[in-house]
């Protein structure tokens, strides 16, 4: 609004008039106003109008003033709180200002360069792009460039839309106005980020429609490739999926089979749908099943039930049972095989254990007798007996081998056996302690082939066993008949008895006696297993008898019915053409020289380690005799300690290779690092392919099985301390 015209209150510009001395005017008005009566008050009114007009005019300058500073705020409260980066630009590119949002995009941290000015912020590729923008906006009053890159800092970039609109601002001095833009940047980056997430969204779903019609493609795959039969019915329990397996187990084609009831093929099936209520899967379990021609199967049944929006779905599986059954039955035959074969293994331990103090008692009797025989004269009474108690040691040495073959890693040394001559050697001992009510028959094959065996072990099987049947008669009338035949098991009991194909000898026992009852013919072979009282036997008899077979790929078969007697049936292979024949007996080998020594040499000196006392003294008694100086111990480490203190002063070491708490390996492995070319040599009654190669592997010369013979003994010495080699 203009400014009111004050002119005529300035002196200067007053009228002659009213520039007069004031009593000239006063005159001049009291004499108008004595003449005319008006020019005064006219001039007062005119003042007092004057006033009014610029009193108001003051209101209105006030109100627009009031008005703008108003204005002014909400522009300045607007442009602050908008949330667009703003800026005002003058035409050098400076900024005039800046919202706090554009601070906090442009110059996020103080690290971060100031905003100054804007192009330096936007990026090489589109600076002409902003440039011809503000120019388009020069011209036209407003332009736009869309999907501009400003750089912020080393890894901070906005991508947005600038808006630039031109304005004119006065001057403060009431020059000409100079220009300046409006610049507002919009981040396109939500929106960016939002559309590359619709569009993963799109593409996300695209791929799981796809997922879903390929998970539809493998789900039906699956369903006509599955093992077991998988029926799907709806809510009225009528077939709506059959698969190939289904069409296969009930013999019905599927296009037969669609749109028919459950109950066609599975009566019992339609009682557990009643389970979809309160479950989503169910186990139904065995039951029976039929064909399309009325054949009953035997299967396993479970179901599913579905939910949906067009009812309920609810899918059987039907798995066939026929061949699991055979499977159990034939796992339970080799359960009970393997379960057979542990308690052998038990005795097998069991026998190592105490064969290591049985075989020393027996080396302490065989040895002492030999020593009663030399001492007594030739054809007396006395080296008549002794000489029996000989033979009577030795059959207890190769009956404790006998019961090591539970143990043994390897099998026995078999060779060509006329089982002929076993069977009649057995008989001739039967018939010896044969009760007079009992009757013994021989029904044996002419020409029966030669069984690859052992003949002490197969004499001592067919012994067992018929001691077994004298047991079983008692002391009522019987008989026993012991029958060998050549003969070719067939299939069935070849699977049964696990028995190679070929031929065999079957060497049978049978009795007159009550028979065993089924409960007793499942446990006969159990190691300490028995029927009778307690001190009339130990259980271990047919034990023996199942290790025999085994070791020599055979079998023992066993029928009874109780009060029709027993029948015992041992298959022992056939010798093929190339086995060697059993060696002939041989008598016993002579005596080794004596270790006599010159007068003017020492005697060779011998170690002897053994944890039992009795068969220390035994053997130094041996050797003594045979002209060798002995020294026993019985605790390892005593030796350990003796050879150390004197090394050259032993010929030869012989150490037990069980004794407790200590293994002889490890007195041999000592002893070689004592003295490297000292013979040693390893005793044991229980020797396996284990042991031997440990007893090599640390250096020992020669391995000695206890119990054996004297003169084998002093040989063993005699080679080993004079260099003959190992055996």
């Amino acid at each position: 609004m203009s400014e009111p015209d004050l002119s005529f209150l300035d002196p200067s510009r007053r009228s002659p008039a009213l520039g007069a001395p004031a009593d000239a005017a006063a005159a001049a008005t009291e004499s108008t106003a004595g003449a005319a009566g008006s020019p005064a008050e006219s001039l007062v009114a005119e003042l007092r109008a004057y006033q009014a007009e610029l009193e108001s005019q003051n209101k209105v300058l006030r109100y627009s003033q009031a008005v703008a500073e108003s204005a002014s705020e909400r522009f300045e409260t607007l442009f602050a709180s908008m949330p667009l980066a703003l800026m005002v630009i003058d035409e050098h590119d400076m900024v005039v200002q800046a919202n706090s949002m554009a601070h906090r995009s442009f110059q996020p941290t103080e690290r971060d360069r100031p905003l100054s000015a804007l192009m330096p912020f936007v990026s090489a590729a589109d600076v002409d792009r902003v440039h011809n923008a503000f120019a388009q906006a020069e011209n036209l009053g407003r332009s736009e460039v869309n999907e501009v890159v400003f750089d912020i800092g080393e890894e901070l970039r906005i991508k947005g839309d600038l808006h630039i609109a031109h304005i004119e601002a006065p001057q403060a001095g009431g020059g000409p106005p100079v220009s300046q833009y409006l610049c507002a940047v919009i981040d396109q980056g939500p929106l960016l980020t939002e559309r590359r997430a619709l569009q993963h969204s799109a593409q996300a779903l695209q791929q799981r429609n796809q997922q879903l019609y390929a998970s539809e493609k493998r789900l039906e795959a699956v369903i006509n490739s599955a093992l077991d039969a998988i029926i799907c019915v709806d809510q009225h329990q009528r077939i709506t999926v059959f698969n190939p397996t289904a069409a296969a187990l009930f013999q019905c084609s599927a296009s037969d089979a669609l749109g028919s009831p459950l109950e066609r093929f599975l009566p019992g099936a339609a009682q557990g749908l009643s389970f979809a209520q309160l479950t989503t899967q169910a186990m139904l379990g065995e039951m029976t099943a039929l064909t399309a021609s009325g054949k009953e199967l035997a299967v396993e049944v479970s179901v599913s039930f579905e939910r949906h929006a067009e009812g309920e779905t609810t899918t059987v599986f039907a798995r066939d049972l026929t061949g699991r059954k055979k499977a159990e039955a034939h796992r339970s035959e080799l359960e009970a095989q393997l379960r057979e074969s542990h308690k052998m293994q038990a005795v097998g331990t069991m026998a190592g254990g105490i064969a290591h103090d049985f075989n020393n008692i027996l080396s302490a009797i065989l040895g002492n007798v030999e020593l009663a025989k030399a001492d007594s004269a030739p054809g007396s009474p006395a080296l008549e007996s002794l000489c029996e108690i000989d033979k009577a040691g030795r059959r207890a040495r190769d009956l404790v081998r006998q019961i090591l073959t539970f143990s043994r890693n390897e099998p026995p040394q078999r060779t060509a056996v006329p089982l002929v001559e076993v069977v009649h050697d057995t008989e001739r001992l039967l018939r010896v302690t044969l009760p007079p009510a009992i009757e013994l028959h021989m029904q044996l094959q002419l020409d029966l082939p030669p069984v690859l065996a052992d003949a002490t072990q197969v004499e001592q099987a067919l012994l067992n066993l018929c001691t077994n049947a004298i047991h079983a008669i008692g002391s009522a009338r019987g008989s026993i008949h012991v029958e060998a035949a050549t003969v070719q098991p067939d299939q069935r009991l070849s699977e049964r008895l696990g028995l190679a194909e070929g031929h065999y000898v079957a060497l049978a026992v049978r009795d007159s006696g009550p028979g065993i009852e089924a409960a007793t013919l499942q446990r006969i072979f159990e190691p300490f297993f028995t029927t009778k009282p307690v001190g009339q036997g130990t259980g271990l008899g047919l034990a023996v008898v199942h290790g025999v077979m085994r070791t020599h790929e055979g079998a023992v078969d066993v029928s009874s019915i109780p009060g029709h007697g027993s029948r015992f049936t041992l298959y022992f292979p056939v010798a093929p053409d190339s086995a060697e024949p059993a060696p002939a007996l041989v008598p016993p080998p002579a005596p080794a020289p004596q270790a006599t020594a010159p007068i003017d040499q020492r005697k060779p000196h011998v170690m002897y380690v053994d944890d039992d006392q009795a068969l220390v003294f035994l053997v130094q008694r041996l050797l003594r005799r045979r002209g060798y100086e002995v020294s026993g111990y019985t605790d390892p480490h005593e030796a350990s300690a003796a050879l150390r203190a004197d090394p050259q002063r032993y010929d030869l070491l012989v150490t037990d290779y069980n004794m407790p708490g200590f293994v002889g390996t490890d007195l041999v492995r000592e002893a070689r690092q004592i003295r490297p070319d000292l013979p040693v040599a390893l005793a044991s009654g229980y020797v396996t392919t284990e042991i031997e190669q440990a007893a090599m592997a640390e250096g020992a010369s020669a391995l000695i099985h206890k119990p054996n013979d004297v003169e084998e003994l002093v040989a063993t010495v005699h080679r080993l301390i004079h260099g003959h080699g190992a055996s």
